[in-house]
Order: structure tokens, then sequence, then C-alpha cells
């Protein structure tokens, strides 16, 4: 309860703002029991489940079906029978409006998908309420326009769709990683088997009843969960594309399969992205895209601005800002709408965060948390900011996935420039200055696939998104995100 006090006749004045908890209910979402797997437009039962969980209250939301190999074969039979029977001969304008309803009813649904998503997920429900859902619907819209306009996107090129892709999309942004693998895959006239991340398949499975109430037509869209030994099974099977989003090691490890066997890839993998800050700098804009570039999603992002590089001149006065910043940030229930960091996805996840923060103690840097209460039960970190950190620690070098930060300074654009391309990783970058000439310096030098200026984390479907060096290649969003699921010339599609 706020403290009041009063002075003589005046009304009561507060000492202190609080917010009142402002839970979304979870009635809007109905779990089953059990799901099992969705394969050419029915449910199929698995021999084996697994269960998943609320990072929040480690509570049971539902028993998940591990797909076998036999599982794997028979999604990706009926997703070739479908690509073969009508799917990728049908007209771009017939597949748009396939794409169109799917938005529309993603929209529609968006408040369902929303609270599953931070059920399922722990992120904060005004992120998936404000960014996650607006923006998977927003990328079946943008892909709907382009599914008839395929020949003129690709002049005198002759595009044509691949064939079956698999996809296999990470835990961190599980409905938007979807959107970004399914809506161009199906604009170009490709059929999909996608595995949605072990410990949140639960929108994946709900987005099935969506493809139903779409009335797409069976196997074009196939889901199969599990962990990693279906993702491995989905590789290894006859498909003729791999998407993949997810861990740098991981992806290393699926090139390696694939190499030789004539299969389409792309990966996007992780990153440990410098965020650079010069003296000119509005910093309070500053700090407040310091903040979103590294809590925002607990720091489950792979594009994070998880490395802060300040000019030296202006340090202190942006490390105290920051952390005054950081003080206001609220940690708790992922569905109270005030909350801005949400759980931590996985014991797994949690322990790894404590790994790494801990050796950041050990090497010597000087950390930061503000005081905050973490509850007693679920995966919980609290925000924190490494300073006095050298460019061989491990918190500079590997990547955390959590809400940590380091802060590193600089003297010169020459330096900024040097030290924040000394990582294997090339995913994103933000720079921060008044002046437009230095943005375009600063861009041209750094090696990474989406630099922001001025701001962080910012995304549209028309916008390419993908990495160089251990952070991947390849490219989401925008025609380049069309580009990896088209054949091009006359040839026949390779099959399986």
């Amino acid at each position: 309860m706020t403290e009041l006090s009063k002075r003589g006749e005046r009304s009561p004045v507060p000492v202190e703002w609080t917010y009142a908890p402002a839970p979304e209910s979870r009635d809007i979402v109905r779990l089953r029991e059990r799901y099992g797997l969705y394969v050419g437009g029915e449910w199929l039962e698995a021999a084996e489940t697994y269960a998943t969980v609320s990072p929040s209250t480690e509570e049971t939301l539902a028993e998940v079906g591990q797909a076998s190999d036999a599982d794997v074969l028979r999604a990706v039979e009926s997703a070739r029978g479908a690509f073969e029977n009508g799917w990728s001969s049908l007209p771009g304008s017939e597949r748009a409006k396939y794409l169109f309803r799917i938005a529309r009813i993603l929209q529609e649904r968006s408040r369902e998908f929303a609270v599953l998503e931070s059920l399922n997920g722990g992120k904060p429900i005004k992120e998936s309420r404000d960014v996650d859902l607006p923006l998977a619907a927003a990328h079946f819209f943008y892909y709907a326009g382009w599914a008839d306009k395929l020949e003129y996107a690709f002049p005198n090129r002759t595009p044509r769709p691949v064939g079956v892709a698999g996809q296999i999309i990470p835990w961190n942004f599980p409905l938007l990683m979807l959107a970004w693998k399914l809506a161009p895959a199906l604009a170009a006239g490709n059929t999909v088997v996608l595995k949605p991340a072990e410990t949140t398949p639960l929108t994946a499975l709900l987005f099935c009843d969506v493809v139903r109430q779409a009335e797409l037509p069976a196997g074009v869209v196939n889901i199969v969960t599990g962990d990693g030994r279906t993702g491995a099974a989905l590789v290894d099977a006859a498909v003729d594309k791999i998407a993949f989003t997810g861990s740098t090691e991981v992806g290393k490890a699926i090139q390696r399969r694939l190499a030789g066997s004539g299969k389409k890839l792309t990966l996007e993998l992780g990153g440990k992205a410098a965020n650079i800050i010069f003296d000119d700098a509005a910093l309070d804009q500053a700090v407040e895209g310091i903040v979103n570039g590294i809590y925002f999603n607990q720091g489950h992002v792979c594009c994070a601005g998880s490395r802060l590089f300040v000019q030296e001149s202006i340090a202190e006065p942006v490390i105290e800002k920051l952390k005054r910043r950081m003080a206001t940030l609220r940690i708790g229930d992922p569905l109270d709408k005030n909350t801005d960091v949400g759980a931590i996805n996985s014991r797994a996840q949690l322990e790894k965060i404590e790994e790494l923060v801990a050796s950041g103690r050990d090497e010597g840097a000087e950390v930061y948390q503000p005081p905050c209460r973490l509850p007693e039960k679920g995966y919980w970190f609290a925000p924190t900011v490494f300073t006095n950190v050298a460019q061989s620690y491990r918190i500079a070098q590997e990547e955390i996935f959590g809400p940590v930060l380091s802060v590193l300074t600089f003297r010169t654009p020459e330096e900024a420039v040097e030290k924040a391309n000394n990582t294997p990783y090339g995913l994103s970058a933000g720079v921060w200055t008044e002046k437009g000439s230095r943005i375009l310096w600063m861009a041209e030098r750094l090696r990474a696939g989406v630099v922001w200026a001025n701001t962080y984390n910012r995304f549209d479907p028309a916008s390419p998104f993908g990495g160089y060096k251990e952070s991947g290649f390849g490219r989401e969003g925008g025609l380049h995100g069309l580009e990896p699921y088209l054949a091009f010339g006359g040839a026949e599609t390779r099959g399986g």
C-alpha cells in the first residue's frame, strides 16, 4: 500500500509511486492436456511425449509429442505430396489469399496468442502483445503482397519454388520466428515442415488452428514437435531447403551435415552485438536504447546489444543514468501488464547465465544489479551490468543470451570500430551520434548484418535481417528473405 503524507489541510500526497498489479487473464487460452503432431492437416499421436512448462511458475502446461524419425518422414512425405499436387502450381494471387487470411486471423486472435506466448516463454505480456503479434501478422501481410509479383521481384530470372522446406526455430520468439520462416516460404510456393523449439511449442501448435481456420490445403504446413533428435531427423530428411535459427554450435553441425547434399541452407545464429555511444549522442535517448537493446525479452535476443561501448569522456554520466534507469525496471509475472523483465526461458538457460556471470566476477569485472525481489518459484535473473570489463573476458566474448550487459570504453571512432569488430559474431550493431556522416562512416566499417542508428531492436518485414561470420548467412525479411525459397531457371526441383 502506498504510504501517504499530509500537510495541513491539503489532500494526501503519495510519498512513493508504485504500480498496482495488472494481470492479463489466462482464461482466453484453452490448453489441451496432450498435443500430437500436425501432419497432412490432421493430428497424429506421438508414441513419446514430454512436458512443457511455464518458466515463471514451473507448472506443467501440457504434454507435447516427441516426433520420431518415422513421424518426420511422414510429415515430409505429406509436404511433398501437397507441393506436387497443386500448391506449387497455384497462381500467386491465390496463395496470397491464404496468407492474407492467416494475417487477419492472427490479428483477430492476437490476445489469445500473446497470453500463450508469455505463458509458455516467460516474456512480458506487453512485449508479446505490442511486438511479437503485430510483427508476426505484418510478415504474413507483407509476403502476401509479393506472392503474385515474384517475376517483378526477380526480373529475367524465372523464379520458381524450391520444394519442401524444413524449418527449425528457437525459443526466444516462437511465433515471430514461425512467421519469419513460413510467410516467405508459402508466398514463394513451397510447402513446409516446421519444428518449434522444445521448450516453447504451444503457440506453434495453436497456429495449426489458424491453418485450419484459413482453410490452407492439407500438407502445405506440417508441424512436428520434439527435441534435438527431431531437428536432426528433419535435417537428414528428403527436404530441399533447411532454414535454421538458433545457436552457432548447432548451426555449424547442420552445415557440416548438409555439405555436399545439394540442399539449400540459411542460418541465423548467435550474436554479441556492439552498442556504441558517442559523446554527442542524446544521452537519455541512448540510455533507453541501451535498456531496450539488452533487457528486452530478458536478453533472449540474438541481436541483443550485449556489449556497450561508451566514449571515454561520457562514460561516468552514461553509467550513472543507466543504473538509475535499471532501478525502475519491474521484474516479475510475465502476464502482468506492468512487467518489464520476465522469466528466463528454462532452468538450463538460467544455469548458463549464472555460470557466465560468475566468470565475470572471477575475472575482475565490477557487477551491478538493481535492488529487486525475485519470485521464489520459476527461473529468474536480475538485470545486470558489468563495468571495468576487458576485451578478453568471457562476458565480452561469449554470447550470454540473458539480461547481462558488459560496458567498455573507447576514445576514437577508429578504436570503436576495431573493438566492435573484435568478435567471432556479426549479426547487429547500434550507433548513437548526432552526426549523420559519422553514422554512415561507422556503418560502412562495422561487420554486422544490421546497423541501427539512434535506435535499437527495430524490425520491419520489408527490411532484411541476418549476419556475417559465425552469426550465419542468408537473410530473412524483405526481398532478400524470398530468395532462399526460390530456384531460378528451368531445372526441376531436386526433390527427395
